[in-house]
């Protein structure tokens, strides 16, 4: 089977969940599968991704892994307790494929579906490689690795001081596959491979976990918040009372990077230790912030830019080239690190839609990221954050 554990998941789905289970234990979500190309197909492979969504419902949390999470500082005890008796439950998971279309929703306590979508979105990808598309060439995709691997050492000898984080998990082609890949990374280029965003592979390898909030967080306080136009600063404020300056790197474009900057005012500049991009030109978005940082008085020099979206080896450098001495840039690479080996990636993503019964929504920098059927709320959003 595809997943054997729980904590083959981002580590930012557990530290949401902490989060949740200490302030909304009683909220209610819903979230959507959607492939953003056109074309794709995954009716054939449907009772396969069932079957392997029944199987990750059966696992439950091992001592060794409780055991690894308490070696996280961040990770509260109770969490941990919460996590011994835990155990997802299909029925929260529905997919159908009538008239031939694929759809896969996940509806109940935001606190027991949250860590569906990671796993799931791994399922689908593997099964649809698997059976679908031709078998993959490894060798190629090796030779493919380690052309990156020695444009990073090429870079070395710059002093350019390079860091970067996988974050393959959700789109990796196997998961045999992102295993291998962190383990050469690991060998090759220590001093540039930060961590992993997957909490599996950080155990086994001696890897520090990466991650802190994902859009859902923001999303979710549209509807928790007591006042939509400050659903982003309650998300914000919140995730600071749960972690007291640990996870310290604010999502910047659940409400589009403009919306961010009137938030992050010089409470949350000085309170949180950097930004993560995630849509957007990244090279237009540092700018901006770090002149957003000038303005406030902050020093950029001592603040952290995590770039994040959909990212090539070569481009990370170009921009960490760019934003050298001026701001400390970090790079999470995911489909291209784990799914650079079949051709094109399939660009699959689960996002909450609902919470508390009414709908959310995220205003992306980049246009076809944004996700929301009621079209009437995506526009009042909009204008409430315009």
């Amino acid at each position: 089977m595809i997943i054997n554990s729980l904590l083959d998941n981002d580590l930012y789905k557990l530290t949401m969940m902490q989060g949740v289970l200490h302030q909304f234990p009683w909220a209610e979500v819903e979230y959507e599968f959607k492939c953003r190309d056109e074309g794709i197909d995954f009716t054939p492979v449907a009772e396969q991704i069932q079957a392997e969504i029944n199987h990750l419902c059966n696992l439950r949390f091992e001592k060794k892994e409780l055991d690894y999470l308490r070696t996280l500082r961040f990770m509260k005890e109770d969490f941990i307790q919460f996590l011994r008796l835990f155990q997802l439950n299909k029925d929260f998971v529905c997919i159908s494929t009538d008239n031939n279309k694929f759809s896969l929703k996940i509806t109940g306590p935001w606190l027991h579906t949250i860590l569906f979508e990671v796993p799931i979105l791994a399922i689908v990808n593997e099964v649809y490689f698997q059976d679908i598309r031709p078998a993959p060439d490894f060798e190629t995709g090796k030779e493919k690795l380690y052309q990156k691997i020695n444009l990073v050492k090429e870079s070395n000898k710059e002093n350019l001081e390079f860091r970067f984080t996988d974050f393959g998990t959700r789109r990796r082609f196997s998961r045999v596959w992102q295993g291998q890949i962190i383990q050469i990374l690991k060998k090759e280029l220590p001093e540039n491979l930060i961590g992993t965003s997957n909490v599996y592979f950080a155990m086994e390898y001696g890897l520090i976990p990466i991650g802190t909030m994902a859009h859902e967080w923001i999303m979710a306080a549209q509807a928790l918040g007591p006042k939509l136009a400050n659903s982003q600063k309650f998300a914000l404020e919140h995730w600071a009372q749960e972690y007291r300056g640990d996870l310290g790197i604010a999502l910047s474009d659940t409400m589009g990077f403009d919306a961010f900057l009137k938030d992050f005012d010089m409470y949350f500049a000085k309170l949180f230790d950097g930004c993560r991009q995630d849509s957007g030109d990244p090279l237009e978005w540092g700018d901006r912030l770090i002149e957003h940082y000038k303005k406030l008085k902050v020093d950029s020099r001592s603040k952290i830019a995590v770039f994040s979206d959909g990212l090539s080896f070569p481009r990370a450098l170009e921009i960490d080239r760019y934003f050298k001495g001026r701001i400390i840039p970090s790079f999470g690479i995911g489909t291209n690190l784990t799914n650079d080996i079949v051709g094109d990636p399939v660009q699959i993503v689960i996002k909450m839609t609902k919470c508390q019964g009414a709908p959310v929504a995220k205003i992306s920098d980049s246009p076809g990221k944004q996700m929301c059927k009621d079209e009437q709320y995506l526009d009042y959003l909009k204008s409430v954050f315009s």
